[in-house]
């Protein structure tokens, strides 16, 4: 069965005055149908990074720069052609990346002249595309007689006038408002947020219930008013919000009540996966947990998938089957909940479980995790965690290490997991 969500080889960059921040370099996962993942680490790692740029809700200033993201068999997000090939273009196995890229183009250009798949561009954007794909294969087809080197400059030449010669902003232009208009098809309706500030996920000046009837009318032409409100009064009672608040406004909702109304306007459109990011606010333990609980409780009654994004590994245990730990923008590890947290074999997910006191479990000496997360502007070489790391050796200074397979389904991005501490973590009951 194919997955229901494919996040392959992410880049999201933002671009602000003192240069370029990578915030999400090359992230790989996948999240089958109604399946729940976790997403952890420390702020500022990424996490509401890849959700925001999952759900094209990126600020002004950030872009998605490398890969594609594929829910449902159809691309939702994806980077042009000419600013990826730019991109790779500056990584030293810039050559093998741009072969991986041009194999998929050519499988979306077989698609789309198939009349099959989903595809975000219009018929005139592809042919842009396409007409970029030919050119870059031409200067590839002569491979055999010049240096890769050599090569890259000329490929260098062809991405810039694509992205900064005549007309270019303004295809560029056309092709996001395309793009927006498309997965505005998919959002909410498909894909829903339950975002980090419930404050913010509602207009003060509007009726929690108002706003949750205009999202269903709007997605539900055909809905009336009136039948809108009887399945907001029905979201209300499943969320454990009493219905006479319905016509409440934000304000008068105490935190826990907002949190549990965004989830309400989530489900709204019955969407296949929702994108949950922990509450910056600090919910009283008792409500968190609680929400906790509802959101395990309405996945399994509806049979929903869902990303569950928060910097607390321990959270995640109880309600995920499946998670990723992040480290400066990218993932580090990845496997069965209960397997890392049982058994982190990368040193970020292995300090991070052991620099908490467990409540529950005996007493024994912690690992702390020292130092700070790395300037994203200029990320470290080699392996990101490197600086931070007791394991870390000159490989890991020049050299970023690959994904490996450490057990089922179990993958680390590290040259020594093999040095973790085995029975390191805590457990989960």
């Amino acid at each position: 069965m194919d997955p229901l969500l494919k996040v392959d080889h992410l880049k999201v960059y933002f671009r602000i005055l003192k240069g370029t921040v990578h915030a999400v370099d090359d992230v790989t996962f996948e999240l089958n149908r109604g399946q729940t993942m976790g997403l952890v680490g420390e702020s500022g790692c990424g996490k509401t990074t890849t959700a925001f740029a999952m759900t094209r809700l990126l600020p002004p200033n950030g872009r998605v720069v490398g890969g594609q993201v594929v829910f449902d068999g159809g691309v939702i997000v994806r980077s042009d052609l000419p600013t990826e090939v730019d991109e790779l273009l500056r990584h030293p196995d810039w050559m093998t990346r741009l072969q991986e890229v041009l194999r998929r183009e050519e499988q979306e250009f077989a698609a789309f002249r198939a009349g099959g798949g989903q595809i975000l561009e219009t018929a005139e954007e592809m042919e842009d595309e396409f007409a970029f794909y030919t050119e870059i294969n031409g200067l590839l087809a002569q491979r055999g007689t010049m240096p890769d080197e050599e090569l890259r400059e000329p490929l260098k030449k062809v991405a810039m006038q694509h992205l900064r010669g005549f007309g270019a902003s303004r295809r560029r232009r056309r092709r996001e408002r395309d793009i927006e208009r498309a997965i505005a098809t998919v959002r909410w309706s498909k894909v829903s947020m339950i975002f980090q500030s419930a404050m913010n996920a509602f207009n003060p000046v509007y009726r929690v219930g108002d706003q949750i009837t205009e999202a269903l009318v709007t997605h539900y032409p055909d809905m009336t008013k009136d039948e809108a409100r009887q399945r907001v009064l029905g979201l209300f009672d499943l969320v454990g919000i009493d219905r006479s608040r319905v016509d409440g406004y934000p304000h008068e909702f105490s935190g826990g009540m907002r949190q549990r109304a965004t989830i309400a306007m989530a489900l709204s459109c019955d969407p296949q996966l929702i994108i949950a990011d922990e509450p910056t606010t600090a919910l009283d333990v008792i409500v968190q947990d609680q929400i906790l609980k509802q959101l395990v409780r309405i996945q399994r009654e509806l049979g929903m998938a869902i990303i569950y994004i928060s910097h607390d590994i321990a959270v995640i245990a109880e309600v995920t089957q499946k998670i990723a730990i992040m480290y400066a923008g990218r993932i580090v590890e990845m496997g069965p909940t209960k397997e890392v947290f049982a058994q982190p074999r990368h040193p970020y997910g292995y300090l991070l479980l052991n620099s908490a006191p467990s409540i529950t479990g005996p007493r024994r000496k912690l690992a702390p995790l020292k130092g700070e997360p790395p300037n994203l502007l200029k990320p470290p070489s080699g392996c990101r965690f490197h600086p931070r790391c007791p394991f870390a050796t000159e490989k890991c200074v020049n050299e970023v290490p690959p994904l490996e397979q450490v057990g089922e389904n179990h993958v680390v991005e590290c040259w020594h997991w093999d040095k973790v501490p085995l029975s390191a973590g805590k457990g989960v009951a």
